[in-house]
């Protein structure tokens, strides 16, 4: 499999896809592939990749920080799913928003829509907020699944409301730490050579390293609750070992078995898309875990090239990250991903 995996990859960096990635394959808990391959720089001079480069996560943010820390509250009796969000942000509530609940943002049903580009009038966090308590739905609450940045940001904010603590704080205590991912942050300040170069940005004059690339992210100062996080694959695999692991790290339970359980749960069988809390499960149409995964596979993708897999059937899990927008915000990563792990799940 790894020769198969590698020439698949040098192939997409040979076409200009991807500069590099690094990839880790897990099977029944244990290594079978970890791999830095190609370059993390390509502009203006190549640079290799290696296995402790740092790259943006992009939309894996949501699943790494904001879930996990949603469940902690649950866990805590802080909050449930079903509390209305207009409870703790009663801004939110305005324009026939006051009935969606935490559920609908964490499954993508709220009704919001999927982006608006406030970082063009240079918005700050506070004003983004207040963009999006201002929003009208464009879709019924609870009957369509639009996949929304702008429900993980007001998750962000609802949960700094209800710890009366900085987002980046709560989950470094609460999760990062208890996992030992010592190199997961936002706005990271490693030096220039660990990170994945993202996009060229005319502002800074410079491909951006260690910066974050969502621009709405950007806006708010690095941190938000769609976006913004920094990790390499060595932490990664400490998450999802924890994930696959039912909540267990090293002896701690970091978060329930049941928080677990319920998160890999469909909650829109109504659509052909289906989602749990968060994660992005296999569906009836196009899913980015390709074709050979079993239909309880679940996982997710980041903007920048990113993206984590798990087939609980046969206890595989697969990371891949990629800095496939150091070349712009071109497609191929979306063919890219399907038939690597075609590849992956056809030896086991």
């Amino acid at each position: 499999m790894k020769q198969e995996v590698l020439d698949f990859l040098h192939n997409e960096i040979q076409l200009n896809h991807i500069p590099g990635a690094v990839i880790y394959v897990s099977c029944q808990g244990k290594c079978v592939l970890e791999e830095a391959i190609g370059s993390r720089v390509v502009f203006p001079n190549k640079e290799p990749m290696a296995i402790n480069t740092v790259f943006d996560l992009a939309s894996l943010t949501k699943l790494v920080a904001t879930l996990p820390a949603i469940l902690t509250l649950v866990e805590k009796g802080t909050l449930h799913l079903d509390d209305p969000v207009s409870f703790f942000l009663p801004e939110f509530g305005r324009y026939g928003k006051s009935t969606i609940t935490i559920k609908q943002l964490l499954t993508h049903t709220s009704g919001l829509p999927a982006h608006r580009e406030y970082f063009l009038e240079n918005l700050t966090t506070e004003q983004i907020l207040k963009r999006i308590y201002d929003e009208q739905l464009v879709a019924p609450i609870g009957e369509k699944v639009i996949y929304s940045d702008l429900g993980y940001i007001t998750l962000y904010k609802l949960i700094e409301s209800v710890t009366n603590e900085c987002f980046q704080d709560y989950v470094k205590r609460e999760l990062f730490d208890k996992l030992e991912m010592t190199e997961t942050t936002f706005n990271p300040t490693f030096e220039r050579s660990r990170y994945a170069a993202t996009e060229y940005s005319e502002k800074l004059n410079d491909y951006k390293h260690g910066i974050v690339h969502d621009d709405n992210t950007e806006s708010m100062g690095g941190i938000s609750g769609h976006a913004g996080l920094f990790s390499t694959v060595r932490d990664l695999t400490n998450f999802t070992r924890m994930i696959e692991n039912e909540g267990m790290f090293k002896k701690e339970q970091v978060l329930s078995k049941a928080s677990i359980e319920l998160s890999r749960k469909n909650f829109t069988a109504f659509s052909n898309e289906y989602r749990g809390l968060g994660w992005i499960l296999k569906s009836p149409t196009f899913s980015s875990c390709g074709d050979l995964f079993s239909a309880s596979s679940y996982g997710h993708t980041g903007f920048t090239g990113t993206s984590i897999w798990f087939d609980p059937e046969i206890k595989l899990h697969v990371i891949l990250l990629t800095n496939r927008v150091h070349f712009g915000r071109k497609d191929p990563i979306l063919r890219l991903r399907p038939r690597l792990h075609n590849i992956i799940r056809s030896h086991f």
